[in-house]
């Protein structure tokens, strides 16, 4: 061990010394250039930011995206706006070259998507950039040439007024960076979700995004934001949206949310723009989950795409160099502007109920009668399934969970609508109708997966539109969907048909099978084809399984009782929620009584 410390402490003296003995010196341009393009250059959705930004900063009325191998070949952005001259085409590859900018107070009061000069520069710095432009007053347009920092000179070209910008080769110089990335699919997607969000946050702009040949996104610029959301989520969704339009003082909240029946089990659907600029923020965030508190099952999240308007003092957006980050002068104020306007357009759209189930049942009687009236029905209206949260069960309730098998039971009958009550030879048992069913159908599936699944033939193929962002996750995923019983084939942009599903999921609509396999993919995962199988069969089975709420009859519950004692896994769903909870006689004599504490 005293041998091992000593080799340890004479490496680190070794590499002080070498620290030590380094002179310093002033780094090469083209290295301080990418060092720099680092914190701007993030990814391929980065340069579609930048040039995308500069676009609307341009005052375009009509931008247009071409993306070649998920970014690392080709990104090109087209633009009718301004234009640049001549003169100023010389300095657009230069650091800190900006016509947005003159003083350092006009720090305090940008009004405008970029500002920094730094955009072009970087890009130009990690790839083969070409700008080509013409100004309003300019009779003769311009192109310059970028090459891994290396600028040439303006060349004079006849092009129409706006800018094109082209961005070849990315990364070519800084292969570690290229290492860095991850697969194309993800990288598309990013893109995707970018360009959907600035679609919706300027809809008199006419977007088009051409990804590899194919449209994925297109924008008509009519100013109807209710018509940008239904191209990009679909009409059905875009229905559901809830319009919020609130003030105070000199905050002006804007936007859509989602009924409180239709949720994301992530927050990646919550999008804010501050004065025009998409921004991430957690705080802005827990504001619209908060307004949606007690509404929504746990787990579960919002759609929700928020436009905050206020004087550009009140905002600092010189944070990071990629200006996703912002600190606000009045932070509080805002954060209770946003949740009060959300929970108000909520409430104004969602029944309030009464009185809590607990409240309830102090008020009245219990009724047979009013079995499922109360507490989870309610529930089940504004959310459907309850998650089961982490709850430290009493060692007695859990003794017997290390055994697979249940020994066979004995219905009593159904509370709340939601769970089962059954006798067994060893105390009683409560069984979640919903978390029994998902475990059932998922062994089903499972035991089908040896043989060709059978599928169930629409009579009506149902044509499905899903978010431009989803659709390169869908056609990824098709080859495992035909093995699973599905047939799904593209139908026209962002658009699925549906033929068949499943026999095992008749019950379920095809649109909701299909958007529930996009929903909540894990974009950076790359499993085996084994592993995606399984991860969506459990999840179109969590779908598919009987709700929280949900009457059955006493013959179903005892089929559904039956069905999972002869399970393989009967006491966890195939998400590790417990199906069971047993009470054994020991303890029930306990808590009567009958045994001593």
């Amino acid at each position: 061990m005293t041998e091992k410390l000593l080799v340890y402490f004479s490496l680190i003296y070794e590499r002080v010394d070498i620290i030590i003995d380094m002179p310093i010196h002033i780094l090469a341009s083209e290295v301080a250039s990418q060092i720099a393009a680092g914190e701007v250059v993030e990814r391929p959705a980065s340069v579609v930011k930048e040039l995308l930004e500069n676009s609307l900063d341009a005052g375009a009325s009509y931008v247009s995206i071409k993306v070649e191998a998920a970014g690392q070949r080709l990104i090109e952005v087209a633009d009718d706006g301004i234009g640049i001259s001549l003169e100023d085409l010389k300095l657009v590859a230069l650091r800190h070259a900006t016509s947005k900018l003159h003083d350092a107070a006009d720090l305090f009061r940008i009004q405008t998507l970029g500002f920094r000069g730094e955009a072009l520069a970087s890009i130009g710095s990690v790839s083969r950039m070409t700008v080509t432009s013409k100004s309003r007053e300019s009779d003769m347009g311009g192109q310059i040439r970028v090459d891994g920092g290396k600028i040439e000179p303006v060349k004079p070209v006849g092009v129409p007024q706006g800018t094109l910008v082209r961005v070849e080769d990315l990364f070519f110089n800084v292969p570690a960076r290229l290492k860095f990335l991850k697969t194309d699919t993800t990288e598309r997607r990013q893109i995707d979700e970018l360009v959907t969000r600035y679609a919706l946050a300027y809809p008199k702009v006419r977007f088009q995004l051409i990804q590899d040949k194919r449209r994925s996104l297109h924008t008509s610029g009519s100013g109807n934001q209710r018509e940008v959301l239904a191209s990009l989520y679909g009409l059905e969704i875009a229905q559901q949206m809830q319009e919020v339009l609130a003030t105070y003082d000199e905050l002006q909240v804007k936007g859509f949310i989602s009924p409180i029946s239709l949720t994301r089990s992530n927050r990646r659907g919550i999008i804010f723009f501050v004065n025009g600029r998409w921004v991430q923020d957690t705080a802005l965030t827990t504001a619209i989950v908060q307004a949606y508190h007690t509404l929504l099952m746990v787990g579960r999240y919002p759609i929700a795409i928020i436009f905050l308007k206020f004087p550009p003092e009140m905002v600092d957006v010189n944070v990071h160099p990629a200006k996703s980050e912002v600190r606000f002068r009045e932070k509080d104020r805002i954060f209770s502007g946003i949740q009060r306007a959300v929970r108000r357009a909520l409430l104004a759209h969602t029944p309030v109920p009464g009185l809590s189930p607990t409240l309830a049942s102090l008020e009245q009687p219990w009724d047979q009668s009013m079995a499922g009236k109360r507490g989870v029905d309610w529930m089940s209206s504004i959310g459907g399934d309850t998650e089961t949260p982490d709850i430290d069960y009493h060692a007695d309730f859990q003794q017997d969970l290390e055994s697979r098998r249940v020994p066979l039971l004995r219905l009593i009958g159904q509370i709340a609508s939601t769970y089962l009550v059954a006798e067994g030879p060893d105390g009683l048992y409560l069984i979640d109708q919903h978390a029994a069913h998902e475990r059932v159908l998922f062994e089903r599936f499972i035991e089908q997966m040896g043989e060709q699944i059978p599928s169930q033939q629409l009579l009506e193929p149902e044509a499905v539109q899903l978010p431009p962002a989803d659709v390169s996750l869908l056609l990824k995923q098709l080859p495992i969907l035909d093995r699973l019983g599905f047939q799904v084939e593209p139908f026209g942009p962002n658009t699925f048909l549906v033929r068949a599903i499943p026999a095992l999921l008749t019950g379920l609509t095809p649109s909701a099978a299909l958007r529930v396999l996009v929903e909540d993919f894990e974009e950076d995962e790359t499993p085996l084809q084994e592993e995606v199988e399984v991860k969506i069969i459990a999840r179109v089975c969590k779908r598919a399984a009987i709700k929280a709420g949900e009457k059955v009859s006493p013959a179903e519950q005892a089929a559904l009782l039956t069905d999972l004692e002869a399970c393989k896994s009967p006491r966890t769903c195939p998400h590790g929620r417990p199906t069971m909870i047993h009470l054994s006689v020991d303890l029930l004599e306990r808590q009567f009584g009958r045994r001593g504490s």
